[in-house]
């Protein structure tokens, strides 16, 4: 059998469950959903503002990445990680960010340690067109060991109501664009850790076809796609857009897909990132590499195919490619 999820120790039945657990308290308390738009279970929640205008929020983190980031001293990226794992959620909907806030965990805060880690977060906010507005700084001694930290972030946007993107005109025959990802980005890292440690590989020399050592590669940071979403959006064609995270291409365009269709992805169409090779010869299964990682596919529009050449026109203004990988298709 070969290495999965749950054997790293975690467990995507038990985070849907507690999804579904949440929706049923808040499901009950109609003062729990006074100008919610859509709560619970999106890629973003949206909150009427009144006027025509709602906001966007959600909140994510970074997961296990830390702790191999923290065992090779490669920390800068994790500031990237953290932005992209909340922006790019957020833009699904439509949403332009409009701030961010952190939250750092510690048991001792290392000033120089951690200061690359905010640049970071500075830079990515820039990056995506909008602020580091606040956070928080928790030193908790008797929480975390010494040289041990976790963080987490919270981005908010905004959008005009008629023109938040739900994926509810997706129709049979849509296309599916998939946007490159830079490596693994910020889920499975509980089972990258699993099978690099049983394989025994050394994490600071490169591997067969690699440029960097496997370390490095392992923890590229996450790609921000802000800017081309913005761009494909401002073309009104995009019927739906997903962020490929933990549970993979198919587990997460699912969620935009209307009930009676289904996504049907080509996991041929596209060169997978050695990475995942890799990880694949490692001993992880191919269905559960489907289940888990986004195989180099990172982010993923819906448009129809009479649209498709515009929205190629828009992502190319800002440099960004495109791949069919699939389409939408009947039950």
């Amino acid at each position: 059998m070969g290495l999965t999820y749950e054997g790293a120790g975690v467990s995507l039945w038990a985070a849907d469950a507690w999804v579904e657990r949440i929706k049923g308290l808040l499901g009950g308390r109609p003062s729990q959903r006074r100008n919610v738009i859509s709560g619970i279970g999106g890629f973003a929640g949206l909150y009427d503002l009144g006027n025509g205008k709602a906001l966007a929020a959600c909140c994510d983190g970074v997961g296990t990445k830390l702790e191999l980031a923290k065992r090779l001293g490669i920390l800068r990226g994790l500031g990237q990680d953290l932005v992209a794992m909340n922006v790019n959620d957020l833009v699904t909907c439509g949403a332009r960010p409009l701030f961010f806030l952190d939250y750092v965990a510690c048991g001792s805060l290392d000033v120089e340690a951690l200061s690359p880690i905010l640049e970071s977060i500075v830079e990515s906010c820039e990056e995506s067109g909008c602020i580091l507005l606040g956070g928080e700084t928790a030193e908790m001694p008797w929480v975390y060991p010494p040289q041990g930290f976790d963080l987490a972030g919270f981005a908010v946007g905004i959008v005009d109501i008629d023109q938040i993107v739900t994926g509810g005109n997706i129709e049979e025959g849509d296309l599916l664009l998939g946007l490159r990802s830079s490596g693994i980005h910020s889920n499975g890292y509980s089972l990258v850790r699993l099978a690099v440690e049983r394989a025994r590989l050394d994490l600071t020399q490169p591997q067969p076809g690699f440029q960097l050592p496997l370390g490095e590669e392992l923890l590229r940071p996450t790609k921000l796609y802000v800017r081309a979403a913005m761009e494909a959006l401002s073309t009104r064609k995009v019927k739906g857009m997903a962020h490929i995270t933990g549970g993979g291409l198919e587990g997460n365009v699912s969620r935009i897909i209307p009930r009676g269709l289904r996504a049907q992805v080509d996991y041929s169409s596209w060169d997978r990132p050695l990475i995942f090779r890799l990880l694949r010869e490692l001993g992880i299964e191919e269905e559960e590499m489907r289940r888990v990682f986004n195989l180099g596919i990172g982010f993923v529009l819906v448009a129809s195919p009479d649209h498709l050449p515009e929205v190629a026109d828009a992502l190319a203004r800002c440099g960004e490619e495109f791949i069919v990988i699939g389409r939408v298709s009947g039950t």
